[in-house]
């Protein structure tokens, strides 16, 4: 059955972790992308397992990273983003569209979707307290909104001895379109009015070091080296971070 047949009945299953993970949009997943792979794994332990199949998503400031879509393939998505450029780099699909807007005013009634989206979006919102509550409107009662962010504690380059080979944090920052670091978890539920019912950490003190390596100004044979020799302790370090485990960045879930 094509996107174009009959709309699917049930619940809609997120996809299986694997599968989910194979979407990671960097060429080298396990070395310049191990971050992306990191988010998408914390983003995959706090989403619900399951959505009705005719109940509608909002991703807010998707951009072309199509992450709910690829959570919840074949979910009927809208994707908001206050770029237009953006609209032409959006999967085809009959159950996927795009809106041009932005997260302080969304274009869309109360209550209209069961789950919604902010990942990484609101460390690049000034009014980030307008965002929070407008994408709580948005959501109906017993639904979703899904959070990516950074800690507040989080910093650039993670190792100090990295400095030399590192733009520096305020540059990053810059060019990412940060207006803050990020946020502790209760300044974050201080937003949102309520306790998250699930959270995740990523990138921990180990697996931060390719996320050093990642961003840095080294040519790509030199982060090769420094990624196979620390290949290891991170691998080992991947493998065995669990939600809790103390990580730089979190994602969370809030229920409407």
């Amino acid at each position: 059955m094509d996107a174009k047949q009959a709309r699917p009945e049930g619940s809609l299953r997120k996809a299986p972790l694997g599968r989910f993970l194979a979407c990671n949009p960097f060429a080298h997943g396990w070395t310049d992308g191990l971050f992306y792979r990191e988010k998408m794994r914390a983003i995959h332990r706090i989403a619900p397992a399951a959505i009705g199949a005719d109940e509608p998503i909002l991703e807010i400031g998707g951009g072309r990273s199509g992450l709910a879509g690829y959570l919840y393939p074949g979910a009927d998505l809208t994707t908001l983003d206050i770029d237009p450029a953006l609209a032409a780099q959006q999967p085809v699909s009959a159950r996927t569209r795009f809106v041009c807007g932005d997260a302080r005013e969304l274009p869309f009634p109360d209550g209209h979707f069961t789950l919604v989206t902010l990942f990484d979006v609101l460390e690049h919102i000034d009014q980030d307290a307008v965002a929070a509550r407008e994408a709580l409107r948005v959501t109906r009662p017993g639904g979703h909104v899904l959070v990516s962010t950074p800690d507040a504690a989080w910093r650039y380059p993670y190792y100090g001895p990295m400095r030399r080979v590192c733009p520096p944090e305020s540059e990053l920052m810059a060019a990412w379109g940060h207006v803050r670091r990020g946020y502790r978890a209760d300044e974050l539920e201080r937003l949102f009015g309520r306790r998250p019912v699930r959270s995740a950490t990523f990138i921990n003190g180990v697996t931060a070091f390719f996320h050093d390596v990642a961003f840095s100004k080294l040519r790509r044979p030199h982060r090769a080296l420094l990624y196979a020799a620390a290949a290891l302790p991170t691998a080992l370090a991947y493998a065995l971070h669990r939600p809790g485990t103390p990580g730089t960045e979190t994602a969370f879930a809030w229920q409407r």
